[in-house]
């Protein structure tokens, strides 16, 4: 897996400069600039609008646990995602370590999250997330469709978008219904690779299924999840129109819903490709030249996304990354003195006689 990721980012990044080379340095440095300092910063801002919708999605899945919490976590999530060589599924896997630092879903103001409640809030919240797309991406292929004509692009989403609605109903279906397959593959991971942990990976997987069906108990916060997830790719594709604006360019708003809505489709399907290197910048070169803009332009647009997700996530990683560290000191100083405590001598028996 290591080596295809390498493999896949090297030809992200080989798709990105040829893409540069066929535009034409000149005019992309040039519309990048357009934006100017101030341009850029207002489009940062936009992004934090959307993540704070997105935050806010979760929290109605799990409104048990703070919105504050849940939108760090998110932003750690995607931030891993798009600014580290992983896939999206590493990404996943630092969203749920970030999900633990918090409090618990319970009531409880001291326990911490356990992983069995960190995944389960995660993978439902990318659940709703993904239904929310897939409602998404068909409302941006319908208005590809008609605004674009025969657009190549049309009949393999749509087929993406078919496949992606069977997978996630699958997956919901495993999520409400899979005790006993977790169970199983558990054991067998138990017998085969982690004997002397198997007792405490079953606990941990029964325990997993038991919130995940707790989760899907309440269609009314799944229903509103969803819903505002949808409106954060609505928003997203607000933002994109805003920075065709800054550019100098004309795009209609159904247009950027077009664009950005088979955009996130496709790198959807190339989730293997670390951050979606090249994906996203032929993506929009592509649906750019298709809605009447220069390709220059849609390549000036990757850039601008891919320069605001680092400014907003390499800040979010460190600030992480140092709570970290100050949580292990913290686990350092606090296990000597619970030593301390647990080694105090017990008193002597009195053998004085009477």
């Amino acid at each position: 897996m290591k080596k295809l990721t390498i493999l896949l980012t090297l030809l992200g990044l080989a798709a990105i400069t040829a893409a540069t080379a066929w535009s034409g340095v000149g005019s992309v440095v040039d519309a990048v600039t357009r934006i100017g300092v101030g341009g850029f910063i207002l489009t940062i801002l936009g992004q934090l609008g959307v993540d704070l919708v997105l935050g806010a999605a979760w929290h109605s899945a799990f409104p048990a646990m703070s919105f504050i919490h849940l939108f760090k976590a998110r932003l750690v999530r995607d931030s891993a995602a798009t600014c580290l060589p992983f896939s999206q599924l590493g990404g996943i896997v630092l969203g749920i370590r970030a999900t633990c630092q918090h409090r618990g879903i319970h009531n409880s103001s001291e326990a911490p999250v356990e992983w069995p409640e960190a995944a389960c809030a995660n993978v439902v919240d990318i659940t709703t997330e993904v239904l929310g797309q897939i409602v998404f991406i068909l409302l941006a292929v319908t208005i590809l469709a008609i605004g674009a004509g025969s657009n190549p692009l049309v009949k393999p989403v749509i087929i993406g978008a078919l496949l992606l609605a069977v997978g996630i109903a699958g997956f919901i279906w495993t999520q409400q219904r899979g005790g006993s397959a977790v169970r199983r593959t558990v054991r067998f991971l138990g017998r085969h690779i982690a004997g002397q942990w198997q007792t405490t990976m079953l606990d941990g997987a029964g325990t997993l299924q038991n919130l995940m069906e707790n989760a899907w108990s309440h269609p009314a916060r799944i229903s509103a999840s969803a819903a505002i997830h949808f409106a954060g790719w609505v928003s997203s594709a607000a933002l994109l129109w805003l920075t065709v604006m800054l550019l100098g360019n004309h795009l209609s708003f159904l247009d950027s819903i077009a664009i950005e809505g088979v955009t996130c489709g496709l790198l959807s399907a190339s989730f293997l490709v670390p951050a979606g290197l090249g994906v996203l910048e032929g993506a929009y070169m592509a649906l750019a030249h298709a809605f009447g803009l220069p390709p220059s332009t849609g390549l000036a647009l990757a850039l601008l996304r891919r320069g605001r997700e680092f400014c907003i996530g390499i800040p979010v990683l460190l600030l992480w990354q140092a709570g970290e560290m100050r949580a292990l000191r913290l686990r350092a100083r606090i296990m000597p003195d619970a030593m301390t405590t647990d080694r105090t001598p017990e008193p002597l028996e009195d053998t004085r006689h009477g």
